[in-house]
């Protein structure tokens, strides 16, 4: 029965309330921004062209529905953040609603949602900044642009700009939660800004004429680009992270999830319908990784591909950003419960950040994309989000049985049904992934069992206090 020994409610309320843990410095606009950090990277300037492949001009629907999916989580997210505002996210609340083992694994698994998306996130700026560096002639020797392997026929053994772009972010985690917050909103408006240049430029050239047939492959092209676009969406969960860094959890929590959520579906939505609306949807070919600048260079708008490159790269630093951050919250909390080493856990004398934490898990990653080639892991970064997405709507069933008399700072409306319906999506999405990628998750949570009982659980303060 100790594998389903559980945590106090009470007794995490209490700890996040503790004036000696991390710094409350956040409000609902910091929090709303560091969604839109972790949402919006190369996914609105990547993945709009296979969407427009998959459903035709109705690809706008498609991102609609992925919202809707995603704010079936948020809305489950949101009433266990600001009813226990500790951080942690869904490791947190599972470990206090179906036990120890339960909240090991999905702590785990989230290592290759925030963990593996920093790394490959990195590589991904890497190929960007050096493209633009070949631009204006300056070129690194080619040992040091891809981690081996990374390109056939030439002889490469570390991706630096990789490893640099990811020491640079660890260091401004590091430094504090206030400095973090200002680098990222700065870093958001200029994306945003970039994103709706594109939406107000392009609308200029907008043919109707390319939105006719709307959905040429009918409800089945929409849903299978929902299914595509649900992943542009991901990393909103991450402002949870920050549970025990705002200063009123209970409002500021709600909104900056269901409003980050908001804002990007608006945005996805306009640049979906001008791109559509500029090119019909057969001229986004298989293998273009720069749909919108090509819509854009092909109606004759060649000024704005700078910036759409500036957009790329500035919203993959925010990706990166608040991605390591989450990392860092869900290991320091794993820690403070015993289950992984103490020294994780320690507080900066003057940051109060998990400081050591931070430079750990930045250089460990930052060595994975500047050494490993990431390709055949990234669907494993899906596959551990909608896992997490799954447990925090089952979470809060079991929590609203348990505890009906718990002060809620946001209540999930429509309980059980959205909850339900949440675990529904999540699991349909999750079956359409490759066979290998569900062998992999299954190798990896194999692995993280194995530490679990051959170190953690004994470790456990619950275990050394019982």
């Amino acid at each position: 029965m100790s594998l389903f020994r559980t945590k106090s409610v009470d007794h995490l309320i209490r700890a996040s309330q503790n004036q000696h843990g991390l710094k409350r410095a956040l409000g609902p606009l910091d929090l709303t921004l560091l969604g839109i950090g972790a949402v919006i990277g190369t996914g609105i300037f990547v993945l709009i062209g296979k969407g427009a492949l998959t459903a035709g001009p109705a690809l706008m629907l498609s991102f609609v529905l992925a919202a809707v999916a995603c704010i079936l989580a948020a809305l489950c997210y949101a009433e266990f953040a600001s009813t226990i505002p500790a951080a942690g996210s869904i490791y947190t609340y599972t470990y206090a609603t179906m036990g120890e083992l339960a909240a090991w694994i999905i702590g785990w698994d989230l290592m290759l949602e925030y963990g593996l998306a920093t790394s490959a996130v990195s590589a991904g700026w890497s190929g960007y900044v050096q493209a633009f560096l070949a631009g204006i002639g300056l070129h690194l020797p080619a040992a040091l642009t891809a981690a081996p392997g990374s390109v056939p026929g030439v002889d490469t053994w570390f991706n630096l700009p990789a490893f640099i772009i990811m020491m640079i972010i660890t260091s401004v985690v590091a430094f504090g939660i206030r400095e973090s917050a200002r680098f990222n909103n700065v870093m958001v408006a200029l994306k945003v800004v970039v994103v709706v240049l594109v939406i107000v430029v392009g609308a200029r050239h907008v043919d109707t004429a390319n939105w006719t047939p709307f959905a040429p492959y009918g409800t089945q092209g929409i849903f299978k680009a929902g299914a595509v676009m649900f992943f542009a969406f991901l990393g909103f969960d991450a402002v949870t992270n920050a549970a025990e860094e705002a200063r009123n959890p209970a409002r500021s929590l709600p909104i900056g999830l269901l409003g980050s959520i908001s804002i990007c579906t608006l945005l996805y939505v306009a640049v979906a319908a001008v791109m559509t609306g500029i090119l019909p949807y057969q001229r986004f070919a298989e293998g273009i990784d720069h749909p919108v600048a090509l819509a854009l260079q092909l109606a004759g708008e060649h000024w704005v591909g700078g910036f759409i490159t500036l957009g790329a790269v500035v919203g993959m630093t925010t990706v990166i950003l608040v991605m390591l951050y989450g990392q860092t919250r869900i290991t320091f909390a794993m820690s403070r419960d015993g289950l992984l080493p103490k020294k994780l856990s320690e507080l900066h004398p003057t940051h109060n950040t998990p400081f050591f934490n931070t430079w750990v898990i930045g250089i460990v990653f930052g060595l994975i994309a500047a050494l490993l080639p990431l390709d055949f892991l990234a669907e494993l970064i899906n596959i551990g989000t909608l896992a997490a997405f799954t447990l925090v709507a089952l979470a809060v069933l079991i929590l609203r049985r348990t505890r009906p008399d718990l002060p809620r700072g946001f209540r999930c409306p429509g309980s059980p049904y959205i909850p339900v319906l949440t675990m529904a999506v999540c699991i349909f999405l999750m079956i359409q992934l490759d066979p290998l990628t569900w062998i992999c998750f299954v190798v990896w949570s194999a692995i993280g069992l194995a530490v679990y009982f051959l170190y953690a659980r004994r470790r456990s303060n619950l275990h050394t206090t019982s």
